[in-house]
């Protein structure tokens, strides 16, 4: 039997993978002492991880107070929670804006609403992997009340102008949620700059932290109701989930380890520089890009993207099929299909669906060249 390549993982923008040894490090270290967070306990001496990485956030996101920094499973569980509360703090109908690049888990939610006949919703087109700002602002209602927009596109690794378009959401009192699952770690965020309603974020992905955590930052709590009632630790008497942050939105035992992990992903990007991630991270897509845009059979649907994301088909077999021989021939992981982003794909592939391959600090230059060849083989056979 042939000895199987060795694992090359490009599939990043789903799940990063490997983990910094610091972030491993940190779970275990969770897992091994008793739990520490105030309210839930009477020991001390070991860390309170809610908190640290509370603190934590606001320091990289440039956004505070801590406490409007709110713990979720993931990015979709926190555009779920921010949707639908905001939805149910507004009378309706009422009209929302979102966009063509939107990932289902602002799709899903909002068509939901519009169903139950809660809301009207526009979904603005893009052009070249972007929406024009103006398109948004061309597309507002006397009734438009909220704004949900993705800040990087899973497919196209595009990032998209959010500060105008918050600047004049702001101005006329629309809440703006930005999905930053693809952005958080690949790109600086300053929420003292972008003046969003609310900023979500994913740990497992470009910060580097386990499957199971992600969370939002929220400007004006108030503006989205509570959905969710259990325990907080806090104010038990009450047969009411309490309004103060961040147990309005937080209930039950929290994900430790997933909390733990996040906090040493964010310790690791700013111990190692995220200016130094990003440059070797995109060396590593244009590297990728630039052997395979003059291949003949392979079509690139953004050939210079801002996140390292790259998105490609190649021509006499579906995408699939290409993904199945580079994981099994070549053990080249990657993601095929939609990517969960299906109005993206009916523009850019009629709706088939692509190959996308996702670059992390961890890869290397030789794993980049050694996945290129193989996709480039693939495009060969089926040239063929």
């Amino acid at each position: 039997m042939d000895k199987q390549p060795p694992l090359i993982y490009l599939n990043n923008a789903a799940t990063s993978w490997p983990k910094p040894p610091e972030v491993l490090a940190e779970v275990a270290a969770c897992l091994r002492a008793p739990v520490y967070e105030a309210g839930r306990t009477t020991g001390t001496g070991t860390t309170d991880y809610p908190a640290a990485t509370r603190a934590a956030l606001a320091e990289f996101f440039h956004a505070g107070p801590p406490e409007h920094f709110v713990f979720s499973a993931n990015a979709t569980d926190a555009l779920n929670l921010l949707i639908h509360g905001f939805a149910k703090q507004n009378p309706s109908p009422f009209h929302v804006v979102t966009t063509e690049l939107e990932h289902n888990s602002v799709l899903r939610p909002l068509k939901a609403l519009e169903q139950e006949g809660r809301i009207a919703l526009s979904i603005v087109p893009f052009r070249d992997g972007r929406v024009d700002p103006a398109v948004i602002r061309n597309s507002l209602r006397p009734e438009t009340r909220l704004v949900v927009m993705s800040h990087g596109s899973n497919v196209l690794g595009s990032v998209q102008e959010v500060k105008p378009v918050a600047e004049y959401l702001a101005a006329n009192d629309i809440f703006f949620i930005i999905d930053g699952a693809q952005t958080a770690g690949h790109v600086p965020v300053d929420c003292t700059d972008i003046t969003a309603g609310a900023f979500v974020f994913t740990g497992h992905k470009a910060l580097f932290g386990i499957p199971g955590i992600g969370g939002f930052f929220i400007s004006d709590p108030g503006a989205v109701a509570i959905t969710r009632q259990g325990g907080t630790g806090t104010d038990s008497r009450s047969p009411a989930q309490p309004a103060d942050m961040p147990a309005r939105f937080e209930t039950g035992t929290p994900n430790y380890p997933g909390i733990a992990s996040l906090l040493a992903g964010i310790r690791f990007i700013r111990s190692t520089g995220m200016d130094a991630i990003r440059c070797r991270e995109m060396a590593l897509t244009q590297q990728f890009t630039r052997l395979l845009k003059r291949t003949r059979g392979i079509t690139l649907y953004n050939e210079a993207p801002d996140l390292p994301v790259v998105a490609f088909n190649i021509g006499g077999i579906g995408n699939d099929g290409a993904g199945f021989i580079l994981a099994k021939a070549y053990n080249v992981i990657t993601r095929t299909g939609l990517h969960c982003a299906p109005l993206v794909h009916e523009r850019i592939d009629g709706g088939k669906g692509c190959i996308r391959a996702s670059f992390s600090f961890f890869n290397t230059e030789e794993e980049v060249g050694a996945a290129a060849t193989a996709v480039r083989e693939v495009a060969a056979g089926a040239d063929r």
